[in-house]
């Protein structure tokens, strides 16, 4: 046992020496690795140079992201053209610009040596496994060294350069120099570089006077100068980032409380942005959004990409002059002084031109703001989207609804009482904008003359949710709280912009089809690569038949007249052009969107503000500006028509859908015995008549079956009762009375049928004669039937080889006619009269004939 012990303690002895030299040796194996690591580390960054300051100039201006038109000839904008930079000495820039810079960039600027190691960490460790750097902590320094000679590609070996020449900058140059350098070289938006430029621009005003307000507004742009840019979209954003400014100065000691407070007050006033390098401003700037999201910031400013848009810039440039001339004419008139327009092709999305206001460089009434992509209620013009849902699930053209006095809530009474315990103010009976009430009107007059008590009982009947559906599969994205919205939604309830609004009715204009918007055609990078080939995205919204009855609909004067007058602004003769206006209930907003099956165009006028304009429809306030651009626009427009909606099944529609209003039981009679029609009943006598009746459509139709049978028990409809009341007090009011089925007629129409028809006789030519072709024929044709009931013939029509050639209207039937005036005679003809008696009876004989070359 012992000698066991002995053995195996030595061998354990033994195995630890051997564990403890393995681990020796791979310690030292990795320390000799690590510092040849480290050699040709060293030896990489001692490849360095520190840049050369003289070359700042030159850094990037060369590679500016270029906007053109859609020919690719016209630049709309420059990111960098005429780059402006006017330098000052450090000395004479205001200590404020200077504090907030380095409070906001870089608060540790004046301890660190052009690095801070605690970022360096953080950003690797962020980073790791990724092999490029989406963030780190750069400091003042490091943006200098950044700016000047490095590209902004996120790569390691950038990073590292970064951060070795930022120590090396440290030590050649003092810190209020690299300031200084940083402060006349960083972005403030567009071609502006260095503090003096921006001041000036944005102020008026040098630097060296600039207000501690001011400075914590221009320190805040160099992170994102097109994201914060004080003429774009984010203006809000910028003011918190400015506020942040003044916190951080705060924080660091550079100002006092007061002072921080007092400058967070100050209403700071932007000079109006200069119209000098940029065309089409609203639309270059929705393109520039656009590109900073896909691409970034430093892509945007540095990136050298040539970007094709789908602009019209002669389509723009028209729209610009008629915007600024009805803006002008409005504020005046209607105290609307704003206007926005759209112009898209729905055939392939893409956007034509984009006016966001009246002057992009008025500050007056905030001319920067893009009303195009702004919220507003669209009030009538959403009606459509409603009415295309309703005739997706059967609802036709003709089908009728009243128009009266209609109380929708069902926490009050039919006439509009509030029930018990309930407010008034629940209570909600819509009135029309003129005040009258029609009685029984189509869905087609009432969507043409946007009629809103009909609108809204039609969107109750398409329901909510299949309505909103509809609206989002046209493109309409901002419809997303359901909980909102109730039946005013009809009448512009909810919130959309005019861009989507002027897409979704190009919907309607390309059958039904659906091209998202899009501003872009093509874009490369510098060398020629192309990073996006933009085709259209086509996707079916709905279907081709409901489209074409909307702009079926939309395009019909004669329907629309009774409202907007018959040569209203809406109306172009001899043009196919369909549209519908929409003014809010406060008058906040005033809207028309038209189109052809080429274009379509969009309009608005109001205030930005939201304040209300005068008391005037769209049709006065919009429309007129409307039509001039449409007009400019078709006139590089060929003519064409909307397709026809195709023909509605009479036969298995409900008589509510057919247009009959007076009852639910249609029946039809001959209107010379006043018996029941046949089949031999003519088409000139027969007469249609109803059971009379007057109720509301949910008296025909179940909204859950629309076009199954009529409901057995409507009363269960929660708002049957009140539009029953609302029609029922219409019907009594006119002197209908309500009818029973016994008084349909008995007996049959017995005057017309085979045994009542005429026998036609023909004299004036031979059956199978052979005549010359310079013939000339004189017909009679009478009635030789022996029947009583038979009478003289009162008509006949003559055809030639299937051609009509003449008609005799009244006895006796006397025709002549000459062969050479006829077209198509061959050697073999076929003469073929139909002819008619008093009652309208009906028969027809047939000849032939044979012609031969006239004698010589």
């Amino acid at each position: 046992m012992f000698l066991r012990g002995t053995i195996e303690h030595v061998l354990s002895r033994n195995q630890q020496v051997s564990e403890y030299g393995f681990v020796k040796n791979l310690f030292l194996c990795g320390v000799a690795l690590g510092l040849i690591g480290m050699g040709f580390f060293l030896l990489w960054i001692s490849s360095f140079d520190i840049p050369d300051l003289k070359t700042f100039e030159s850094r990037k201006v060369t590679q500016s992201t270029k906007i053109y038109d859609r020919t690719g000839e016209i630049l709309l904008y420059d990111v960098h053209e005429n780059i402006k930079r006017t330098v000052i000495p450090f000395e004479d820039i205001s200590q404020n610009i200077k504090n907030a810079s380095v409070a906001i960039e870089d608060a540790e600027f004046y301890k660190h040596r052009g690095v801070k190691p605690k970022s360096i960490a953080r950003a690797i460790l962020v980073n790791l496994g990724a092999l490029e750097f989406s963030q780190g902590g750069s400091t003042i320094t490091q943006q200098v060294v950044k700016n000047s000679i490095l590209t902004s590609e996120k790569k390691v070996s950038r990073k590292i350069k970064e951060w070795v020449l930022a120590v090396k900058l440290e030590k050649v140059l003092t810190k209020d120099q690299i300031l200084e350098m940083y402060l006349n070289e960083a972005p403030y938006g567009g071609s502006m570089y260095g503090v003096e430029e921006a001041s000036s621009a944005y102020f008026d005003t040098s630097v060296h006077d600039i207000t501690l307000a001011e400075s914590a507004y221009l320190a805040a742009l160099p992170q994102a100068p097109t994201f914060y840019s004080p003429y774009g979209k984010n203006k809000a954003e910028l003011d918190a980032r400015k506020n942040l400014v003044l916190d951080k100065m705060l924080e660091n000691g550079f100002i006092t409380q007061k002072e921080h407070d007092t400058a967070q007050k100050e209403k700071v006033v932007f000079q109006p942005q200069a119209a000098f390098g940029i065309r089409a401003p609203h639309f270059v700037m929705y393109v520039v959004d656009y590109l900073k999201q896909k691409y970034g910031e430093s892509a945007l400013e540095d990136g050298g990409m040539r970007v094709i848009t789908t602009l019209d810039y002669g389509l723009q440039e028209k729209g610009e002059k008629i915007a600024k001339k009805y803006g002008f004419e409005n504020d005046v008139t209607f105290n609307a002084e704003n206007v926005s327009m759209v112009a898209i092709d729905p055939k392939s999305g893409d956007i034509l031109a984009m006016i966001g206001s009246r002057d992009y460089f008025d500050q007056k009434i905030d001319g920067n703001f893009n009303v195009a992509l702004g919220y507003r209620q669209p009030g009538s013009s959403f009606k459509p989207f409603i009415y295309a849902t309703a005739f997706k699930k059967g609802f036709t053209p003709d089908t009728v609804v009243f128009d009266v006095q209609t109380e929708f809530s069902t926490e009050c009474m039919p006439d509009g009482t509030p029930k018990t315990g309930v407010s008034p103010d629940v209570c909600y009976m819509p009135v029309n904008y003129d005040e009258i009430y029609r009685g029984p009107v189509t869905f087609r007059n009432a969507l043409a003359q946007s009629i809103n008590i009909p609108a809204i009982k039609v969107f109750y009947l398409a329901g909510l949710n299949d309505s909103l559906q509809t609206a989002k599969d046209f493109g309409i994205t901002t419809l997303t709280n359901i909980n909102r919205y109730g039946l005013t939604l009809v009448l512009g309830g909810g919130e959309v912009t005019l861009l989507d609004m002027t897409s979704a009715y190009g919907v309607f204009a390309n059958d039904g089809v659906r091209n998202k918007h899009n501003a872009l055609l093509k874009i490369t990078k510098e060398d020629g690569t192309v990073l996006e080939n933009f085709e259209p995205k086509s996707a079916r919204a709905i279907d081709a038949n409901v489209a074409r009855q909307i702009s079926d609909i939309l395009s019909d004067n004669s329907a629309r007249t009774p409202a907007f007058g018959a040569n209203s602004p809406l109306y172009f003769p001899g043009r196919s052009v369909a549209a519908k206006t929409g003014t809010t209930n406060d008058y906040r907003d005033a809207w028309i969107i038209g189109y052809t099956p080429d274009i379509s165009i969009g309009a608005w006028a109001g205030n930005n503000d939201n304040t209300p304009m005068e008391k005037k429809v769209a049709g006065f306030i919009v429309a007129p500006m409307w039509h001039e651009f449409m007009g400019a626009a078709l006139k590089n427009i060929p003519e064409r028509s909307f397709p026809p909606p195709a023909a509605q099944d009479t036969l298995t529609l409900k008589p509510v859908f057919q247009g009959v209003w007076q009852g639910g039981l249609v029946y039809s009679i001959d209107s010379i015995t006043g018996k029941l029609a046949t089949e031999y009943t003519p088409d000139e006598t027969r007469k249609n008549k109803v059971v009379q009746g007057v109720h509301s459509i949910l008296h025909w139709v179940d909204r859950d079956n629309i076009l199954g049978a009529s409901p057995e028990n409507p009363v269960r409809d929660y708002q049957y009762e009140s539009w029953e009341y609302g029609v029922r007090k219409w019907a009594a009011e006119q002197g209908y009375i309500d009818e029973s089925p016994d008084s349909i007629p008995k007996e049959s129409d017995n005057l017309h049928g085979p045994a009542n028809a005429p026998h036609i006789n023909v004299s004036g030519i031979s059956d199978m004669g052979v005549y010359e072709k310079n013939s000339v024929f004189t017909l009679t044709v009478k009635n030789d039937s022996i029947n009583a009931s038979s009478t003289e013939l009162t008509r006949a029509d003559f055809y030639i080889n299937g051609t009509l050639i003449g008609s005799v209207t009244k006895a006796p039937i006397l025709f002549s006619f000459a062969l050479p005036e006829i077209e198509g005679i061959t050697e073999t003809n076929m003469l073929r009269i139909v002819g008619y008696d008093s009652v309208f009876n009906k028969s027809e004989v047939t000849t032939f004939f044979m012609v031969t070359q006239p004698i010589e």
